[in-house]
């Protein structure tokens, strides 16, 4: 079985997050969830990004990477939105990585340098019209990393919510959530 480590959303470590880690333990996988946020959950997106900003977005993805300096490396790191920058950082930088699972977001892979590690498989899952993850460049940043990856997936789901996968928010989509976790679980079973 896989070895995950979770990265939560703007939100904060909500229960949605916390009950998909549960799921891929039910699975049989090993998951690592840190709380980048110290604590703090907030509920509304604009005011987690309000504490990202003001505690700065740097320390929020630092105190993910130094959650990851204590756990093997060989990870399949899962990133949530604003988790898929520690998230995708330590995929495409961090030796021994087993995979990438980015969800809601996904960035130019020349933020972490020149290229995706072709031994590295990766699934980017969004809406088709969410206005965060379609219409500010992360699709665009999805379709050019499967173009320069072998192992790279990108799922689109028709609609319009951003964090649609947490099951405590009320942009939650039950069935495209359904698909989401059947496809990250083979993709888990494929790398372990």
């Amino acid at each position: 079985m896989a070895e995950v480590l979770v990265f939560h959303h703007g939100h904060g470590l909500t229960t949605g997050v916390r009950e998909f880690a549960e799921l891929l333990r039910r699975s049989g996988h090993t998951v690592h969830v840190p709380d980048s946020y110290e604590g703090r959950v907030f509920d509304t997106l604009e005011e987690g990004i309000g504490y990202a900003r003001t505690a700065g977005f740097a320390t929020v993805a630092e105190r993910g990477i130094a959650a990851a300096g204590a756990l093997p490396a060989e990870l399949v790191y899962v990133g949530f939105s604003l988790g898929v920058m520690p998230a995708q950082r330590l995929a495409q930088t961090r030796p021994g990585a087993k995979g990438a699972l980015l969800l809601e977001a996904c960035v130019p892979v020349s933020e972490f340098g020149d290229v995706w590690p072709q031994d590295v498989p990766v699934q980017i899952h969004g809406m088709d019209a969410d206005p965060f993850f379609a219409e500010e460049g992360d699709v665009d940043a999805a379709r050019e990393l499967v173009g320069a990856a072998p192992d790279a997936e990108l799922f689109l789901y028709p609609g319009d919510r951003h964090l649609f996968t947490d099951s405590s928010l009320p942009t939650y989509d039950e069935q495209a959530t359904a698909l989401v976790h059947e496809r990250v679980l083979a993709f888990l079973d494929r790398v372990k």
